[in-house]
């Protein structure tokens, strides 16, 4: 697929999977991040002749996710879509139990950042149209028990993704969402190594979707919360 598109996140797991299955397809990437050293490695996993270009960004700041967004368009020449894959997780048990400062993070890393990337990106694609794709998670629509912040601000992201679906209904920008279950990563298999791996998702298929989701042949399809969440 050609265009151009952001990929917030792009340095992670899953967002490396995406900035790839995007280059794959001949677009050109641009890619915020916070550590040089993740976005070398980046560079360094894509093949010779991948177009990809990245600044450094603080997401939860709007002043400097617009300064990218503005320079990314320059730089690609146009926008036509928005991956937002940046997040984190944090679960600490029950909600009276958890530290206060866990409902901050969460809301920041996961609904702040997701807020000031669409907003930021909005202006772009309303000029020529194009599509956005939000990744919330399972919990989000399941529950959460133990992970009240995450959850909570996953299920924002979904609310945030339906409310730029129908606000840019015939304006030209789609929006759409997907939840993933546990996404088969190295940090995951760390953290659970007791957990059978073979029935979560590896993060190129998911990735493949949110790729289908920023083309065109996804054209019909806005305002979907799509669960990505079985083994591949």
């Amino acid at each position: 697929m050609t265009g151009a598109y952001v990929v917030t996140g792009g340095t992670g797991a899953l967002g490396a999977e995406v900035v790839r299955a995007l280059a794959a397809g001949g677009a050109q990437v641009a890619v915020p991040y916070r550590r040089a050293s993740g976005w070398d490695a980046l560079r360094a996993a894509l093949p010779a002749g991948a177009e990809l270009w990245g600044a450094p960004a603080d997401l939860a700041d709007p002043a400097a996710t617009k300064a990218f967004m503005d320079a990314a368009a320059a730089r690609l020449g146009r926008l036509d879509g928005l991956a937002v894959i940046s997040g984190a997780y944090r679960g600490s048990g029950p909600l009276e139990q958890a530290p206060e400062e866990e409902w901050s993070e969460m809301m920041t890393a996961n609904l702040a950042t997701a807020w000031s990337s669409i907003r930021a990106v909005l202006p772009h694609l309303l000029a020529r149209g194009g599509s956005i794709v939000t990744v919330s998670s399972r919990l989000a629509a399941e529950g959460g028990a133990g992970s009240a912040a995450y959850a909570v601000s996953k299920a924002g992201v979904m609310a945030l993704t339906r409310v730029v679906a129908l606000e840019n209904r015939g304006r030209g920008v789609r929006a759409n969402c997907v939840l993933p279950g546990t996404i088969d990563t190295p940090e995951n298999r760390a953290a659970m190594p007791g957990a059978d791996p073979r029935a979560w998702t590896p993060p190129a298929a998911i990735a493949r979707v949110i790729a289908f989701l920023l083309s065109a042949d996804s054209a019909p399809t806005t305002g979907a919360m799509m669960p990505v969440d079985g083994p591949s």
